[in-house]
């Protein structure tokens, strides 16, 4: 007689297992707990076989019934419906958690590439605490759109920053096989409006004004002050000029290598008047240390971009400066600059470390040392006459032994 809901339920635990048929070769076995199990017995390859279907009543009888009839019609296919749970189960123990596909894409590509670290920094901090223990192949694109909505409620800059992240990864687990397509595909990135922040005269005369103030007048750790300082006048980026070390100054040129660098390629700098006492004032607390610029939190290592970033965003207002700027708009400020000074465009991208677009980069090799001199000349000579500070044609005095 087939089984109803209500007769499973009415089933009784007894002090030795038993089953109670429900037809064919479905049954429902009871534990001495209680515990109530569907089974299904069959015949395979001559010998008796028995497969466990699922626990009542997280399975009821329909679905029970449905899954008997898909093993059954396993069996008639001369497929072993046992033997397939198993694999089945045993595919999905092995495959890999998102958290895994993260390891194995940072060994496998992640570590090799410049900006690496910096993504899997950024998937960890955005998706690892919802996805971490998830399987791979249960992230659907729908998961993917939420995680997404909810960061461009805070950051859209940063949506889409994870969003291509995630991409690369999900593709990645496509060419390992861990899926067969990546749930990122038709998922569109948000329009960005390109920054065009260049400060004027007044603002950078009051940036550096409160840049030479004091602690107890303005409080930003000064080498933080020092490093705004030094991008504002090299043009560097925020990341290059934060880690810069000692020994990366020879002979008054500052030599930014390769793997400390966007582009991948080596970029020199000439170190003139005005840096150069930026960097005598920064040798003052780092004089023991590898970098210009160490940490406050961690001396053993160097300030990070995030620092300046965090700083400015504090106390832009304080500087009487109406409105916001980021450390990256003082690069723009001194390219900007450089053309109003008559600087030529090369030399103004040779002094940002820009890479020359079309024949002038493959066949351009010219280092351009003596004209980046005289751009920053002019530079720091604009920025002397709004600061009204002249500044003395000083050799480095560095204060940290040794150099």
């Amino acid at each position: 007689m087939a089984l109803t809901e209500l007769a499973v339920k009415k089933l009784g635990k007894k002090s030795r297992r038993y089953e109670v048929l429900d037809g064919g070769g479905l049954y429902v076995r009871v534990a001495p707990s209680g515990l109530k199990t569907w089974v299904f017995r069959y015949q395979f390859d001559g010998r008796p076989r028995r497969m466990t279907i699922g626990k009542w009543p997280g399975v009821g009888v329909a679905s029970a019934r449905e899954k008997y009839s898909q093993a059954l019609q396993d069996v008639q296919n001369g497929i072993d419906p046992g033997r397939k749970a198993q694999e089945a189960k045993a595919a999905l123990k092995a495959a890999p958690t998102f958290s895994d596909l993260l390891d194995e894409h940072w060994e496998i590509e992640l570590k090799h590439k410049k900006s690496g670290l910096q993504t899997k920094k950024l998937i960890e901090k955005n998706a690892m605490p919802t996805w971490g223990n998830w399987k791979v192949a249960d992230i659907k694109r729908r998961h993917i759109v939420i995680l997404l909505d909810k960061i461009a409620q805070r950051a859209p800059i940063t949506r889409n920053r994870v969003h291509g992240a995630l991409s690369r990864l999900f593709n990645f687990a496509a060419e390992r096989g861990v899926i067969d397509d990546s749930p990122c595909t038709r998922i569109k990135k948000l329009p960005e409006k390109g920054r065009d922040r260049v400060l004027t005269d007044d603002e950078i005369r009051l940036l550096w004004t409160a840049l030479d103030l004091e602690n107890k007048d303005f409080d930003i750790y000064k080498p933080t002050k020092l490093a705004i300082k030094l991008i504002l006048l090299t043009g560097q980026r925020p990341g290059e000029v934060c880690g810069m070390r000692w020994s990366e100054i020879v002979d008054d040129v500052w030599i930014i290598p390769p793997e400390r660098r966007k582009t991948a390629d080596e970029n020199k700098i000439p170190i003139l008047p005005m840096a150069k006492e930026v960097l005598n004032q920064a040798g003052i607390f780092s004089a023991d240390s590898e970098y210009v610029f160490q940490s406050s939190y961690k001396p053993e290592k160097s300030m990070t971009r995030h620092a300046l970033t965090r700083a400015i965003a504090r106390h832009w207002s304080e500087m009487e400066i109406d409105e916001k700027f980021t450390p990256h708009d003082l690069r723009r400020t001194l390219r900007t600059r450089l053309a109003e000074l008559k600087v030529d465009d090369i030399v103004g991208e040779k002094i940002l470390g820009h890479r020359l677009q079309g024949v002038l980069g493959t066949y351009n090799r010219h280092e351009y040392m003596d004209e980046k001199r005289g751009g920053l000349l002019k530079w720091e000579a604009k920025i002397s006459a709004i600061v009204g500070d002249g500044q003395k044609n000083n050799v480095i005095q560095f204060a940290r032994k040794g150099v």
